[in-house]
């Protein structure tokens, strides 16, 4: 029987290898977007601080391993790529890599939770641009089928509300019982916002995390604003609201947890562990920060768990084959097989 698909690909942002990689990395994410020479060199000192090398790389190639081995216990057995949109390895080069290898059909899984376009839309733009690279290279196609949402997956909720539970364990006693979880996410442009459900998304999550927390203090902040000054975006921003809160006497310890975001990269490491957490120092605030899903078993579990429906939902509607008007009535030799995929 002719398999629904032969491979997964595993979409993310990407980000440089080393401090060679940091000004051509970002020409990438910034293409097309006004950003202040002033306001670039800023953001390459937060990589620089890094020494060019942001951990979401190796983190999402963790996470496409852990998933590789699921399917190879768990079925269905699928070989896993990894294509980034702003660095190597380049969507367009693994495409080719899996054209190459006998790829037909794969399982897009891309590595954001909440929907917007600059969250998942432009993830799947970039992915139709490569498969219309891989055509200009005389190379066959690969289509790819998304999995559904999974926002409130049991596994991403799971994975943050143990993440939360250990950060807590990380204050003293005396500060648990009144600490705010403070949930962070990108933000984005309002315009954007109001065309989605980013922000609802990121509510629902957050309730269901407080939920297994068996805790309803939270907020929901922003961070990692890019845009013109003039243009508005989500707020609160993060700093902003732990300085406004605690002026009315309103936070008397903080967990933040960067729910918005599947790596802890740079953005979390620079926004919230260099930024965040010195404004709560200078405030007096006790604080600790949760890590992101990262590789926790949960998530991979959840990785694995769409892509198995994904294929069991389309093995059981497969498309039947396309044959002539007035076929004749005997086809000549055995149907074409496909090979397993190498890689």
């Amino acid at each position: 029987m002719q398999k629904p698909f032969d491979a997964v690909l595993v979409v993310s942002f990407g980000g440089p290898l080393g401090l060679d990689d940091v000004r051509p990395f970002l020409a990438n994410v910034l293409r097309g977007r006004r950003v202040s020479p002033e306001r670039l060199d800023e953001v390459v000192h937060h990589y620089e601080h890094f020494d060019g090398v942001s951990p979401i790389t190796e983190l999402t190639m963790r996470q496409a391993d852990g998933l590789a081995d699921l399917l190879r216990r768990f079925g269905p057995e699928l070989p896993v790529y990894v294509g980034m949109r702003n660095w190597k390895p380049f969507l367009a080069d693994t495409l080719a890599e899996m054209s190459a290898a006998g790829v037909r059909r794969a399982i897009g899984f891309i590595t954001a939770a909440q929907k917007t376009y600059s969250s998942c839309g432009q993830y799947k733009q970039n992915v139709a641009d490569a498969r219309k690279e891989l055509a200009a290279r005389g190379l066959a196609d690969v289509e790819v089928t998304f999995v559904d949402d999974w926002n409130t997956h049991a596994g991403f909720i799971a994975a943050n509300a143990v993440h939360v539970a250990d950060a807590l364990k990380r204050l003293a006693p005396e500060h648990r019982a009144g600490a705010r979880v403070v949930f962070t996410a990108h933000s984005i442009p309002t315009p954007m916002a109001d065309k989605s459900v980013y922000v609802a998304n990121l509510h629902a999550a957050a309730r269901a995390v407080m939920a297994l927390v068996g805790s309803h203090d939270f907020s929901v902040v922003y961070q990692s604003r890019s845009g013109r000054p003039e243009d508005p975006w989500l707020t609160p921003d993060v700093n902003d609201f732990l300085r406004d809160e605690h002026a009315r006497g309103a936070l008397t310890a903080v967990v933040m947890c960067p729910i918005g975001f599947l790596c802890d990269h740079v953005e979390v490491l620079w926004d919230l562990d260099r930024e965040a957490l010195e404004t709560c120092r200078a405030l007096g605030i006790p604080a600790t920060r949760a890590k992101a899903v990262n590789d926790d078993p949960r998530f991979l579990a959840l990785m694995a768990d769409v892509v198995r429906t994904t294929y069991a939902r389309h093995a059981e509607h497969r498309r039947l084959p396309i044959v002539p008007a007035n076929p004749p009535e005997r086809i000549e030799g055995p149907p074409p097989q496909r090979g397993r995929p190498t890689k």
